[in-house]
């Protein structure tokens, strides 16, 4: 268990690197490589006297001097590595898979930590997994939603004076479609913290407006102040927006939109360059010779539905229509994926800082792509609440891993919600995500991002016929039925009608369209952006010949 040994360096190539961020004059970058490259030196003794103690036998000493070192250096990415193995070797399994997810973020290339990862997903998998594929041990968790809401209003009784608690407080009242309730503890954490960016978004994304004329004011007046930050600046640009526009301002709207979206593309760190060769790379890998000599690999389970494509999209209303069926449970915009992506990819996600992913994917043998196939349905179970044979994971940046999806769970039905261009561009453009839609703050990558993910869904419908069903939104508002029942064909499923009764199933939703799909299906998304055609036209040069459909 010699961890040290094997990454012996790690902690002088942070020195290096800090001496040519100096040459490069990036004097703040250079200040902290060298103050971790210090950090990482000075946990060599600690960690080498736990290790010997766990030689010796006397593991309850080693883990307690882990423990206590991680108390006060928390990021240090081999203590963390080593802490997960005395977990997993405890039987902790789940307590070691955060600990390395820890690990692997700080340092996404530390050897050892990556084989512990693999090894973990092994022992995960074959200990949570009968040969038919059903969960050992459904986890429970009915009460989580209201678990936080009473946590929250705990919090609320305790310190009632602190917007932030209201703001959480809102949140977990509109998960639980208690609209009402979550507008006055949005209106509380403002009139808190006038310039609270945040809760403004929230009133503001509640979609049916409660913004009025008093509060597009009192909003400008907080834009005025030259001591709010550019945080709450963006919140409250994006919330004006909204404001205007349901107004019928449509000039001041988008101009407020464009303020915000400004601010916050200064904050992320993307290139859509990226993403585009990371398709044309998939494009000429996964042809339709190579998936077809790799099929019946990967694990043969049945269980996911992947809804996958563009955020608003009408993508949560198919998800909605889904999980009223009697067969089929909604979770919710599932990560693991996209972790399980990035752990292939030397801890780098793919679209942000790509390395040879398509690459790597291609050449995972079949053992191992059974073993990320099964790792990821261990991981979906925790968020199983029934005994429905068929659940859905409606993150929608999985359209990034469908060749790895493909392979690992050859079985699973995928299927790629498609919304005009336009339309769905516009309304990524004016939406301010939590924490995604890196690429929707500047209209010229959000049409080439658009671009490359119709690509790849187009190469795969001549590539893999049949392995990834479209839903044309416009389509679905005209005819639902019609729609259902062709996309439940594809699901192996009867027609059930609760699917059109979707707006009275009581489930949580967790993305920003959970007040839409309370409601009736109606014709309100369809041509949004055409009183903003004219400020539109970057948007529509990048989207090309997409841009009319």
């Amino acid at each position: 268990m010699a961890i040290i040994s094997v990454e012996p360096r790690i902690a002088e190539s942070h020195l290096i690197l800090a001496a040519a961020l100096r040459q490069l004059g990036r004097f703040d970058e250079a200040e902290l490589a060298e103050r971790r490259g210090i950090d990482l030196s000075q946990s060599d003794e600690v960690l080498q006297r736990a290790q010997s103690l766990q030689a010796s036998g006397r593991h309850g000493d080693a883990e307690d001097l882990v423990r206590h070192y991680l108390r006060d250096t928390p990021n240090d990415p081999m203590a963390l590595s080593l802490f997960a193995e005395m977990a997993a070797q405890a039987g902790q399994l789940e307590h070691a898979e955060q600990l390395l997810w820890r690990a692997l973020a700080l340092a996404p290339g530390l050897r050892h930590a990556r084989r512990q990862f693999e090894q973990l997903l092994v022992k995960q998998a074959g200990a949570s997994w009968h040969d038919d594929g059903k969960p050992s041990e459904p986890p429970k968790g009915e009460e989580e939603l209201g678990n936080a809401i009473r946590l929250n209003e705990q919090a609320i009784a305790e310190h009632p004076e602190k917007a932030s608690v209201w703001l959480s407080y809102g949140h977990a009242l509109r998960l639980a479609g208690r609209r009402d309730d979550s507008i006055g503890a949005y209106r509380r954490a403002v009139e808190l913290k006038p310039e609270n960016g945040e809760a403004w978004w929230a009133l503001a994304d509640l979609k049916t407006s409660v913004l009025g004329e008093g509060d597009r004011q009192a909003m400008l007046a907080q834009l005025a102040k030259p001591k709010v930050s550019e945080l709450h600046r963006t919140g409250i640009n994006f919330a004006l927006g909204k404001a205007l526009n349901d107004a019928g301002n449509y000039a001041k709207a988008f101009h407020h939109y464009e303020a915000g979206n400004a601010l916050k593309h200064k904050t992320v760190r993307y290139d859509v360059a990226d993403t585009v060769r990371y398709v044309e790379q998939c494009k000429t890998i996964f042809n339709p010779q190579f998936l077809s000599s790799r099929q019946g690999q990967g694990h043969l389970s049945s269980d996911p539905i992947f809804i996958i494509g563009m955020p608003r999209s009408g993508s949560t209303l198919i998800e909605q229509m889904l999980a009223s069926h009697p067969s089929i449970e909604g979770t919710e915009e599932l990560i693991y994926f996209g972790n399980l992506a990035g752990f292939l990819a030397d801890g780098r996600r793919v679209g942000l800082d790509p390395s040879d992913f398509a690459n790597v994917v291609a050449t995972l043998p079949g053992d191992k792509l059974q073993t990320i196939g099964g790792a990821y349905l261990w991981h979906a179970n925790r968020h199983r609440r029934s005994n429905r044979p068929r659940f859905i994971d409606k993150m929608p940046r999985n359209w990034l891993y469908l060749p790895l999806i493909r392979l690992a769970l050859p079985n699973a039905k995928i299927v790629d919600v498609r919304r005009n261009a336009m339309d769905c561009c516009w309304s990524n453009f004016r939406q301010l995500f939590a924490d995604s839609g890196e690429y929707s703050y500047d209209l010229t990558e959000l049409g080439r991002y658009y671009r490359a993910y119709v690509d790849l869904l187009d190469h795969f419908e001549v590539s893999d016929p049949g392995a990834v069903h479209r839903v044309e939104y416009e389509l679905l508002i005209a005819d639902p039925e019609a729609e259902i029942r062709r996309l439940l064909g594809y699901l192996d499923l009867p027609f059930n009608p609760a699917c059109l009764d979707f707006h009275r199933n009581p489930r949580a939703v967790k993305t920003a369209s959970s007040e839409q799909v309370r409601q009736p299906i109606n014709r309100d998304g369809i041509d949004q952006w055409r009183p903003y055609a004219k400020w539109l036209g970057q948007l529509q040069q990048a989207l090309g010949p997409l841009a009319d459909h």
